[in-house]
């Protein structure tokens, strides 16, 4: 069974940066591809981005092209995304989840969520 754990969340400035990560438990973590979503208050879930089981490959939504960067280290079980210029639009709970592809639909297993919110 995999269980995933996500931290980093919190309160930050528009402007600001926050680095959430998700450790993963199982010795199939490089396995799998993993996802980062984010759900708002009365908007349905986006995933966010995405990474494949060997880096090699990432996806970016549009809202956060250029501003998140996902990473994951492999020897550590865990994936990362890095959160920079952030608006106040980006608040939402953040969930991390794995998977087997990039798409949106690709995803088996998924974290509790970690609150992301920006004040303006």
């Amino acid at each position: 069974q995999v269980q995933l754990v996500e931290s980093g969340g919190g309160l930050v400035q528009a402007g600001g940066s926050l680095r959430l990560s998700c450790a993963v438990s199982g010795r199939t973590f490089r396995s799998y591809a993993m996802g980062w979503f984010r759900q708002a208050p009365g908007k349905e879930r986006e995933l966010v981005s995405a990474i494949s089981w060997s880096g090699g490959n990432e996806y970016y939504g549009t809202s956060v092209k250029g501003r998140f960067t996902i990473s994951r280290d492999n020897a550590k079980n865990t994936v990362y995304l890095q959160m920079n210029s952030l608006k106040p639009e980006d608040t939402a709970v953040y969930y991390c989840a794995a998977g087997y592809g990039l798409g949106a639909d690709d995803y088996d297993y998924w974290g509790q969520g970690t609150q992301v919110t920006v004040s303006s």
